[in-house]
C-alpha cells in the first residue's frame, strides 16, 4: 500500500504549472476589470485566455501531483497517465473559451467598440507581458532540465523548442499556453494602441479573433499529446540510446535482445531482454541482472525495470547508437 502524505506529494507537483496558476489568476482579474472600464475586445480576448490558462493550470497541477502516488496492491502500474486524464480536462476547457473568444471577436467586426481607459490596457497589458514572460522563461529552462539537454543564454529558448517533445505533459501544456499568452498579450497592446490613437478600430476585432484561433492550435497540439499518452508512447529515441548505453556499461553484456521503454505521464517504464557473455553460472547472472536494474531504477525518470537474461547467441541484435556498438 501507498504511504504517501498530501504534503509529500504536493511537493511533488509541477511546479510550473502552479506558478502559471497563480501568475494567470492574478492576471485574468485585472484584465476583467480593465475590459469592464475600456470595452476593449482585445482586453476580452486575454482576459479570457488568462482564466483558462488559470484553470487550466489547476487541473494540471493537481494531475501532476495525484500522478506522482505511488503504485497499490489496486494499481501496479502507478497512477502516471492521471496526468493525462487533466491534461484532457484542461483542452475542453480551451476549446469552450477559444470559442467565446472568437465569437467575441466577431461581434466586434460588426459592432467595433471604443476602447477606453488606455492606460489602464496598456499597464494591464504590460503586466501581463511581464508575468507571462517570466512564466515561460521558467518553463524554458524546466525543459531543458527535464529532457537532460540544460542550456544557458540564448540556447535556453531554442533548446525549449527543440526539446519540447521529451518534457512532461504538465511542462509542455505551459509551455504551449504561456507562448500563446505572451503572444497574445503582444498583439492585444497593438491593437488596443491602434484601435485609441487611429480610427482603424477594425483592428481590435481581428486580434480578438486571432487570439481565439491560437487558444484553438494549443488546444488540438494538447489534446494530441495527452491522446498519444493515454494510449501508450514509446520513449524517444535519445531516451532509449541513454538506456542502453548504461544497459552496457556492464561487462558481461553482450548484447540487448529486447528492449522496450514505455512513457506514462513523465515517468519511463522499462523491460528488456539482456544477452549475457556464454558460462556464468546462474547465480552470477541474477547478481549482473540486479546490479543493471538498481542502475536503471537510480535514474529518476524510470519507474519500474524488468529486466530478462538469455545467453549470448553470437547474432548482434541491437542496432542502437550506443558508443559500444560502433
Amino acid at each position: 500500500m501507498s504511504n504517501d502524505s498530501f504534503f509529500s506529494l504536493v511537493k511533488k507537483g509541477n511546479k510550473s504549472s502552479f506558478f502559471a496558476m497563480v501568475g494567470n489568476g492574478i492576471l485574468a482579474i485585472a484584465k476583467g476589470i480593465a475590459y469592464f472600464i475600456s470595452g476593449s475586445g482585445a482586453m476580452f480576448a486575454s482576459a479570457m485566455h488568462s482564466l483558462a490558462d488559470a484553470v487550466n493550470q489547476g487541473f494540471v497541477f493537481i494531475g501532476s501531483v495525484l500522478s506522482e502516488k505511488q503504485p497499490t496492491e489496486k494499481f501496479p502500474t502507478g497512477f502516471g497517465r492521471v496526468i493525462n486524464l487533466f491534461c484532457m480536462v484542461a483542452v475542453i476547457v480551451v476549446s469552450i473559451m477559444a470559442y467565446e473568444t472568437i465569437r467575441e471577436g466577431i461581434h466586434l467586426l460588426k459592432h467595433p467598440a471604443e476602447v477606453k481607459g488606455i492606460w489602464l490596457n496598456v499597464s494591464v497589458l504590460l503586466l501581463n507581458i511581464l508575468i507571462d514572460g517570466a512564466i515561460l522563461y521558467k518553463v524554458m529552462k524546466e525543459i531543458g532540465q527535464e529532457a537532460r539537454a540544460e542550456s544557458t543564454g540564448l540556447g535556453i529558448f531554442s533548446g525549449a523548442f527543440k526539446n519540447v517533445k521529451r518534457a512532461s505533459p504538465p511542462t509542455r501544456l505551459v509551455f504551449y499556453e504561456d507562448l500563446v499568452a505572451v503572444s497574445g498579450a503582444i498583439l492585444a497592446l497593438i491593437a488596443v494602441l491602434v484601435s485609441y490613437f487611429t480610427v482603424y478600430q477594425l483592428l481590435d476585432g481581428i486580434v480578438t479573433i486571432v487570439i481565439g484561433f491560437l487558444m484553438v492550435g494549443v488546444a488540438f497540439r494538447v489534446g494530441y499529446d495527452n491522446m498519444v499518452g493515454l494510449i501508450g508512447v514509446a520513449a524517444p529515441k535519445e531516451v532509449e540510446d541513454r538506456i542502453a548505453s548504461t544497459i552496457f556499461e556492464h561487462e558481461a553484456v553482450i548484447d540487448i535482445f529486447k528492449l522496450r521503454i514505455t512513457q506514462e505521464g513523465r515517468y519511463y517504464h522499462v523491460e528488456s531482454y539482456l544477452e549475457l557473455k556464454r558460462g556464468l553460472p546462474l547465480s552470477e547472472a541474477d547478481d549482473i541482472k540486479f546490479a543493471i536494474q538498481d542502475k536503471l531504477m537510480s535514474d529518476p525518470d524510470i519507474a519500474d525495470v524488468t529486466l530478462g537474461i538469455i545467453e549470448d547467441d553470437g547474432i548482434q541484435e541491437w542496432k542502437g547508437s550506443s558508443p559500444e556498438l560502433q
